[in-house]
């Protein structure tokens, strides 16, 4: 879900007064070492189903979900309609006496939660005035070798309970589940999904469009959280085949690979994208002057049927319009593989500030996230513009049409990003918005520095002293807070950025880069296409760089403990600054961090120190000795602003004669 880190940056700057008074509500005395290192804070067992170290453990066991979908866009009535048979597989230990699904389009009415919990003003996730839902027309299950029967379901808002007679058997069993619906699609679908009207005609983003099973797992059986907005998702993962059926001058895109070219495409479209499938630059399917030619479709008339597969994945979704532009491009991925990208967008968004260079960025973006993360996994890779402002699903994204530049770039490589975590690292997206938004825009400020020589740089986030005002507002939740719990003005921070600036902290200043990356990666891995907990990813992090973190996670993750480092005092070994000096640091807010200190004596000889974490372990202050050799200038705590210190006017002692004269 799209959050510019462009717009952040230029938040910070025109904020920061409006916070100022945050910088004296630590103070004195307010740092405990015992709270912070707390022996039990990560003392939990490990089991058989996820270990100690934040492995899997060795029965771990998850639920398959398997799809074959059919339907069929009515544009005149702007109706979805068709059905869905869904192969569910119970892994677990348990039988399931039911099984409960996910009907999200139920939350777009005034009178679901999701409407009733809107606030008068609106917002992002509103969508009030709109009576849309499921309209379910039947719903029937086949066990074993019996035929399909009649179910016995019950709808509560946005959830479905499927009530069995024979429950489903542990370890293995199969139940499938057919289900005939259609939808009334909405024109704002929350920010996830919906209709823009151009000059071409519309352009429908198409999510959340199917009744979707819900996680039953080890840490809380069924995962049945209502949809209200801002809490997004939680899917099984397994194989989807699915068919769209539209008018004849649409083009369809959508999550996996298109199966059926001959069908839907033009013989010149077909070679258009053989060619693209070769080339590192953009190559056009379909231009804009085509867009309003009927011989850029197959027939012209009727409808058509566009097949998609989809394999591995946890959702699914896709887009149409015949005012779609449509280009593609190679992409090189790190074992030699190649994949597609590629852009659908109207006519009037096109061109070089725009969405002419979409199909570069996706390219830029999954490039990028393959050899630092882990191989995209999909055939195709695309952007899609249209209502949304961004949103990500496997394989495909939506971004506004009206981005431009630096806000397209950022968009598009943030919402790719997605298919890494949670589409690739399937996290509870419901509970624990920080696990994929934070990592994401954590690895989005590697990924801008990378892109084109540095084109779009996030070069704001570098000075943490700046920014720290932000981060500790008085009215801040903690991130390890539910999405839909949080505060709306402060999603951005507590979901994106404060996640990703305690991760950049972690690699830079913690655990150091190569030390990081490797536990990370690790991280990926071992749960790659499972479900982990944000445990799992503490104890695999602790583990494979050899550090106990819980007082980095209690601190940032789970209190809004702030950080004020100061230098208190220096004296001179037997008062000869020949032999020597004595530097005092204080710790004096909840939270700590490494210390870095850099003492410049009078002949401009600059020294630095670097002190672990540890040194706050038996208090708030420490003194260290360093091997000066003539009267010291300045010490300097934190001097390249790495840290998000609240109160920077301590961070620098000066004798005397060398102080800043006071200002009346």
């Amino acid at each position: 879900m799209k959050f510019s880190i462009f717009r952040l940056g230029m938040l910070v700057i025109g904020t920061l007064g409006t916070f100022s008074s945050v910088a004296q509500e630590g103070g004195k005395g307010a740092y405990n070492a015992h709270i912070l290192f707390h022996p039990l804070f990560n003392f939990q067992p490990g089991n058989e189903f996820r270990s100690g170290s934040g492995a899997p453990g060795p029965k771990y066991w998850q639920n398959r979900a398997d799809y074959k979908i059919n339907v069929t866009l009515d544009e005149e009535k702007g109706f979805l309609s068709g059905d869905v048979e869904l192969t569910y597989k119970n892994n677990s230990p348990e039988n399931l006496e039911f099984v409960w699904l996910q009907l999200d389009q139920n939350a777009f009415s005034d009178q679901s939660r999701g409407g009733k919990t809107t606030p008068v003003t609106g917002g992002r996730f509103a969508n009030l005035g709109f009576e849309g839902g499921d309209s379910i027309k039947s719903v029937t299950v086949q066990q074993g070798k019996d035929k399909f029967v009649d179910a016995d379901y019950k709808i509560t808002d946005t959830r479905m309970q499927i009530r069995l007679t024979t429950p489903v058997k542990a370890n293995g069993d199969v139940i499938k589940i057919r289900i005939a619906y259609s939808i009334k699609i909405p024109e704002y679908g929350a920010d996830r999904m919906g209709t823009l009207e151009t000059k071409n005609g519309i352009v429908y983003e198409m999510a959340q469009w199917y009744p979707r099973v819900a996680v039953f797992d080890d840490i809380e059986g069924w995962n049945t959280l209502p949809y209200l907005g801002a809490g997004e998702f939680y899917l099984e993962y397994g194989d989807f085949e699915y068919n769209i059926t539209v008018p004849w001058d649409h083009i369809v895109v959508g999550s996996g690979e298109l199966t059926n070219p001959g069908e839907v495409l033009t013989a010149e479209q077909r070679k258009r994208l053989a060619d693209a499938a070769k080339s590192d630059q953009t190559v056009m399917i379909r231009s804009a002057e085509e867009v309003t030619n009927p011989q850029s479709r197959p027939k012209q008339s009727g409808t058509l049927t566009w097949r998609f597969r989809c394999a591995q994945a946890r959702d699914i979704a896709w887009a149409t319009s015949k005012a779609f532009v449509w280009d593609a491009a190679r992409m090189n991925l790190p074992k030699g593989k190649t994949a597609l990208a590629q852009s659908a967008y109207p006519a009037e968004d096109g061109g070089l500030d725009g969405w002419g260079r979409s199909t570069e960025y996706v390219k830029g973006c999954i490039e990028f996230y393959s050899q630092y993360v882990h191989e995209y996994t999909y055939p195709v890779a695309t952007n899609v513009g249209g209502i949304v402002g961004g949103m990500e699903y496997p394989g495909i994204v939506f971004c506004s049409s009206k981005s431009r530049k630096d806000d397209l770039w950022g968009v598009t490589d943030h919402e790719f990003g997605h298919n890494w975590f949670p589409m690739i690292v399937g996290n509870n997206e419901r509970k624990y918005a920080w696990m994929d938004e934070g990592f994401n825009t954590f690895i989005n400020f590697l990924s801008s520095d990378n892109f084109n020589n540095g084109e779009y740089k996030a070069g704001q986030m570098n000075d943490m002293q700046r920014i720290a005002p932000m981060i500790f507002r008085p009215k801040a939740d903690p991130i390890m807070t539910i999405p839909d719990v949080v505060q709306v003005v402060n999603l951005g921070w507590e979901a994106y950025y404060k996640p990703a600036l305690g991760l950049k902290m972690l690699r830079e200043q913690v655990l150091g880069k190569e030390r990081f990356d490797y536990a990370f990666h690790l991280y990926v891995q071992r749960w790659a296409f499972k479900h982990p907990t944000p445990y799992d990813f503490f104890r695999t992090m602790e583990d494979a760089a050899g550090e106990d973190l819980g007082w980095f996670w209690k601190g940032w993750f789970f209190e809004n403990y702030k950080l004020d480092q100061g230098v208190k005092e220096v004296s001179y070994v037997e008062q000869n600054p020949q032999k020597g000096s004595f530097i005092t640091i204080e710790n004096l807010d909840q939270w700590a961090m490494p210390a870095k200190i850099d003492i410049e004596e009078v002949s401009g000889k600059k020294t630095r120190v670097e002190l672990p974490v540890e040194i706050w372990q038996r208090g708030g202050s420490w003194t260290f000795k360093a091997a000066t050799q003539q009267a010291i200038r300045s010490v300097t705590i934190d001097p390249e602003h790495n840290l998000p210190d609240i109160n920077p006017d301590n961070n620098v002692w000066k004798p005397a004669m060398f102080a800043e004269p006071e200002v009346n």
